[in-house]
């Protein structure tokens, strides 16, 4: 059997220029990118910032990562970023397989049930919010998407034709379909119909091009100017994209939507630790609440295994309100 061709970054550059190459040739989000970069930044300077990782291998990558546990107590989501980024540098930047045995000491995963709203507790947040921020919150809630995939929404990606929504390149690159909440139908379609009336300006100026994913520029030259591959929340401002330098409309910025949640959260006087991702939570339950089929709201929240959807039937109202206390039983 042939090897599978592998891509060489240029050898003569540095390190970090060399991970940068291979992670843009196989697509990966400049968001990843960023992250790798300083996890295996931080790696190196574990040991002191001299030894170059070809020199090092399996058991210093079992001792990084062990003392992330033992000493800096992050959590295993943190753990297994770290994993990732080492894993990748030395199996497709350096060519050299570690991720065989590995047995660091492993981070212990803590159960919490997710944090959820009632429908009361996200009608008055809702109160508390306006604008874009308020129709952003709405597209989380009522659609159960997660931040970045409503961050990331193009104008193609809703349908009004079929009351659908498209979440393309979700957590682990899956894309799905999910819920089209008719409440924000002219909201929505009066945030696109000024989308995309500045889009025709900065085409009149000259500019107009959004950032594609997966190469997608070099198969299709002209997409990135189309309305429909257009954010439908992009920045205010245009700026230069880090990966091809060309002045774009990227968009907007997640901690804006952040922010806006946490302080309708407290004008609100709701003191649960409430975030983007807790009107998810909510949404799941809610559906739930209301009786859908676990495996369809498996399917519209993106799960690959139901055992993730199942957490959500352990906070379920109509559950916890069937049982009574024993004090109330005397």
């Amino acid at each position: 059997m042939k090897k599978k061709h592998k891509f060489q970054p240029n050898p003569d550059a540095k390190l970090l220029d060399q991970v940068k190459e291979v992670l843009r040739y196989h697509h990966y989000a400049y968001r990843t990118e960023g992250t790798y970069c300083q996890w295996i930044l931080r790696y190196i300077h574990f040991y002191g910032g001299k030894t170059h990782p070809r020199e090092m291998g399996r058991k210093q990558v079992e001792t990084f990562l062990s003392n992330l546990v033992s000493q800096k107590k992050v959590a295993p989501s943190t753990q297994r970023q770290a994993l990732n980024a080492l894993v990748f540098l030395y199996r497709e930047v350096l060519d050299i397989p570690i991720d065989g045995e590995m047995m660091p000491i492993r981070s212990k995963k803590k159960v919490q049930p997710p944090t959820v709203l009632t429908k009361e507790e996200v009608q008055t947040l809702f109160l508390r919010m306006n604008g874009t921020h308020l129709l952003m919150a709405k597209i989380l809630y009522g659609g159960g998407l997660r931040l970045m995939e409503c961050i990331r929404l193009r104008i193609q990606d809703v349908d009004f034709g079929q009351n659908k929504i498209y979440v393309r390149g979700g957590k682990g690159g899956k894309d799905r379909l999910s819920l089209f909440p008719q409440d924000i139908r002219n909201e929505l379609r009066s945030q696109i119909d000024r989308m995309t009336i500045q889009h025709h300006e900065d085409l009149v100026e000259g500019f107009g091009e959004v950032y594609l994913p997966n190469a997608l520029d070099r198969k299709y030259p002209n997409a990135a100017r189309e309305t429909g591959w257009q954010y439908v929340f992009p920045s205010k401002k245009r700026s230069t994209d880090p990966r091809s330098g060309k002045v774009m409309r990227h968009h907007v910025s997640e901690t804006g939507l952040q922010k806006a949640v946490k302080r309708a959260s407290t004008k609100a006087a709701i003191y649960k630790k409430v975030g983007c991702h807790t009107l998810r939570h909510s949404f799941a339950t809610h559906m739930l609440e209301n009786g859908i089929n676990i495996r369809v709201l498996q399917t519209l929240m993106g799960h690959t295994d139901v055992k993730t959807t199942e957490i959500y039937t352990h906070v379920m109202k109509k559950d916890i309100d069937a049982v009574q206390s024993p004090l109330d039983q005397w």
